[in-house]
């Protein structure tokens, strides 16, 4: 083996090493949220995960809605009788929040609800 292909070799090892290193910290989280007359429980309304896990969110609700996670700019449309699934990984730190997106009456955008059904909350590792 030349010097060229040991250096090579060494730098796919500590790539592959940095890698796995770095996911065996992310967790993989799933919260199961239930919206009824457009709101959550208060002891649904937060949720605190780590920079780096995996999370799911899998919404259900009585009536038709389409959420948005802000500052990730996920739009997901949930039905009544169905589970609809909201997935990211946290990369970015901060707090977040996830609105319900009504339709704007004669114009093509949207407006927001009331207040954020869910705050994401982001910490640093």
């Amino acid at each position: 083996m030349n010097a060229n292909s040991m250096h090579t070799r060494a730098m796919l090892i500590a790539s592959v090493l940095f890698f796995a290193t770095a996911s065996a910290d992310a967790a993989e989280l799933t919260f199961d949220l239930r919206v009824e007359r457009g709101h959550l429980p208060d002891a649904m309304r937060l949720v605190r995960v780590k920079q780096g896990d995996i999370v799911k969110l899998r919404w259900s609700t009585d009536r038709p809605i389409v959420l948005h996670l802000h500052g990730y700019n996920i739009e997901t449309r949930v039905e009544p009788g169905s589970v609809a699934e909201m997935t990211f990984t946290a990369r970015a730190t901060g707090r977040y929040p996830i609105e319900v997106h009504l339709p704007n009456k004669g114009s093509s955008g949207h407006s927001h609800g009331e207040a954020p059904l869910v705050r994401i909350e982001v910490y640093p590792k």
